[in-house]
C-alpha cells in the first residue's frame, strides 16, 4: 500500500514548532441513534512559547487525535500576549467566565506557581514562574481556562497605563519642591539660610 503525506500538516507543524502544547482535558459525549450510540470527543489544548505568548483552543471530532489537531489550530489563531515582569504578572486581577472566577496575584521570586491544574499550565506556558491564584465558583476546567485568559488579557503594565492616561513619560525624573521628602526640604532650607548668612 502506498504511503501518502499531508504536506499542509507538515508545513503547519514546522511553522509552529516554537510553541509548546499541553492537553488539559478530553471530554466524551454520546448521542443515541437508531443503530446505537455514537461518541464524539472535545479536547482542550493550551499552546505557549514560554515567552509571554499563549493560546487556548477547543476542538471537537469523532476521534481524539482529530479533536486535538482542531484544538491546536484554534489555539494558534487565538494567541494573546501576557505582560510578564520579573517572572510574574504586573498586578493583581480577577478573571471572570460565566460562574467561574480566578484570582491572580503577583508573587516574589522563588515562590513558584501556586495554582490549580489549569491556571498552572497556562501560566507556565506563558513564561510565568511566580504566581499565586485561587479558583472561585465553578471548577469546570473549560470555564476556569476562559477565566484565566480573561484575567491575562486585562493585565496592563505601568507604562501602558501611563500611555492610556496621557502622562508624558519623557519628562525628567527630578522631584519638584512639593514632591521632595521633608529631610530633603529641610536640607535645602538650611543651605539657603547658610548662603544668605554668608552674604550679609
Amino acid at each position: 500500500m502506498a504511503l501518502t503525506f499531508n504536506r499542509r500538516n507538515d508545513r503547519n507543524n514546522s511553522e509552529n514548532s516554537e510553541f509548546e502544547e499541553k492537553l488539559i482535558n478530553v471530554n466524551r459525549t454520546a448521542k443515541t441513534y437508531q443503530g446505537g450510540r455514537r461518541f464524539r470527543f472535545a479536547a482542550l489544548v493550551i499552546l505557549g512559547d514560554r515567552n509571554g505568548r499563549v493560546g487556548m483552543g477547543i476542538g471537537k471530532a469523532k476521534e481524539v487525535p482529530v479533536a486535538i489537531e482542531k484544538a491546536k489550530s484554534v489555539a494558534r489563531k487565538n494567541m494573546i500576549t501576557v505582560p510578564v515582569e520579573n517572572g510574574t504578572i504586573p498586578h493583581e486581577i480577577v478573571g471572570v467566565s460565566t460562574s467561574s472566577r480566578v484570582l491572580l496575584k503577583p508573587a516574589s521570586a522563588g515562590t513558584g506557581v501556586i495554582a490549580g491544574t489549569v491556571p498552572r499550565s497556562i501560566a507556565e506556558l506563558a513564561g510565568i514562574t511566580n504566581l499565586l491564584s485561587k479558583e472561585i465558583g465553578s471548577r469546570n476546567q473549560i470555564n476556569v481556562a476562559y477565566a484565566v485568559f480573561d484575567g491575562f488579557k486585562n493585565l496592563r503594565t505601568a507604562k501602558q497605563v501611563r500611555a492610556l492616561r496621557g502622562v508624558d513619560t519623557s519628562r525628567s525624573t527630578e522631584q519638584s519642591p512639593k514632591e521632595q521628602s521633608p529631610a530633603a526640604q529641610s536640607a535645602a532650607t538650611q543651605a539657603g539660610e547658610a548662603e544668605a548668612g554668608g552674604s550679609l
